[in-house]
């Protein structure tokens, strides 16, 4: 149960990266927990065995879980030397300062913060869609999926919609690194990208501390807990990377995840246009069916026996949320999509334990808003014909690269 299963050899293949979900359950059936030597880490894909890892933070630590299991090459790390120090954020940080700064984060987006973007998310879907409506075909990902949680995430933050493009940029830098398979020279020019946006957001940090305003960023400034120090402009910087694209990627491989299963389905895309209502459950199921974010790293803190196998202390693991979801252990027939299972509701496609994703309510709000909209707007909404979907080339963050589609112009 130790050895790596011979599918796992190259995560980077693109039949992985398009469709995971047999891998995952061969992983599930055949070596469960298991050390890869192309991946230099451990694989944890049962549902009962991640959930062990993710409610025992005392022996799984988040720390490094954004580093790559291969070391960038020295070019690339000459370049990121040159911006700011890169420390724990909430999703890669433990406590007791995991505490500390997800009570400030907490506190900064306080509900009626979120009450008050309903309007925004919505003025701002409903201008974008005024924009291509008429046109009777687009890519859906371009023109609704990335520009309206990049402007909404930025509107919360109080960054312009001028530096929408910026920012953009910015994230497919970021997804880029994470992936860590792109040829040196391009990895050294995403590197100078987060150079230069870590540089922003000090410029930005700088002006609220001059001049608070109503926005995320000048509320993280003032949040505190208890008695420990407020956030320096270091941790602020790495708190406000890891929201911002948290609350552009994720949102946006959510929303495309959400309408793929349903434009292959036009039967089910009719049961939405009918009762609107059905349309969270329908994001909830795309949450466990196709979950935007895959798994993530933990670290082990000592040696520990998981599934019935000893890891070492020191190790780094691989939780795969995208197959506990389709653990059949847990879920009735786990590979369908379900709007009404009634089991939805145990998923890990916003994660579990501490780590639970904290913009979650917005992210969920954002896409209902969004189907909404689609759904009143484009009658007759279908996938363009002939059009192959094909996915980010990255293995833990999974949303389409674009998404053709065509309907009935008014």
């Amino acid at each position: 149960m130790s050895s790596s299963p011979p599918a796992f050899a190259s995560r980077f293949e693109p039949r992985y990266v398009e469709d995971p979900y047999p891998l995952y359950e061969r992983l599930r059936h055949e070596s469960p927990v298991h050390f890869s030597e192309a991946m230099h880490l451990w694989v944890v894909s049962r549902y009962e065995d991640i959930k062990a890892v993710v409610h025992n933070p005392d022996d799984f630590l988040s720390a490094n879980a954004f580093r790559n299991p291969v070391p960038p090459a020295p070019e690339v790390l000459a370049v990121l030397a040159e911006g700011y120090p890169q420390v724990p954020a909430l999703v890669d940080d433990d406590p007791p300062n995991h505490t500390r700064m997800r009570v400030i984060v907490n506190k900064a987006l306080a509900p009626h913060r979120l009450s008050a973007m309903e309007a925004r998310v919505s003025a701002i879907a409903t201008e974008l869609l005024d924009g291509f409506a008429h046109e009777g075909k687009a890519d859906l990902v371009e023109r609704l999926g990335h520009p309206l949680p990049a402007r909404v995430v930025g509107a919360v933050m109080g960054l312009p919609d001028s530096d929408v493009t910026r920012l953009k940029q910015w994230t497919e830098d970021l997804v880029v690194m994470s992936a860590g398979n792109a040829p040196v020279e391009r990895q050294v020019e995403c590197a100078k990208g987060l150079v230069s946006i870590q540089k922003y957001l000090a410029e930005h940090i700088a002006a609220r501390r001059r001049a608070p305003t109503d926005d995320l960023i000048s509320a993280l400034i003032e949040a505190r807990y208890e008695d420990t120090p407020p956030l320096s402009d270091v941790e602020l910087i790495s708190l406000i990377s890891m929201l911002h694209f948290a609350g552009h990627e994720t949102t946006s491989n959510l929303l495309g995840n959400l309408l793929v299963w349903v434009l292959r389905a036009p039967e089910r895309l009719r049961e939405l246009r009918e009762d609107a209502g059905r349309i969270p459950r329908a994001i909830e199921e795309t949450l466990r069916l196709d979950a935007p974010v895959q798994g993530m790293m933990r670290t082990t803190r000592r040696a520990v026996t998981l599934g019935g196998v000893e890891v070492p202390e020191g190790a780094r693991l691989l939780v795969l949320y995208a197959s506990g979801n389709r653990d059949e252990t847990v879920f009735h027939a786990p590979g369908e999509g379900v709007l009404r299972r009634p089991d939805v509701g145990k998923h890990l496609g916003f994660g579990m334990g501490i780590h639970y994703c904290i913009g979650a309510p917005l992210a969920r709000m954002e896409v209902r808003l969004a189907m909404e909209l689609l759904l009143k707007r484009l009658p007759g909404l279908r996938l363009a014909p002939g059009e192959a979907i094909r996915y980010l080339p990255n293995f833990l963050h999974r949303g389409p690269r674009q998404l053709l589609v065509e309907w009935d112009p008014a």
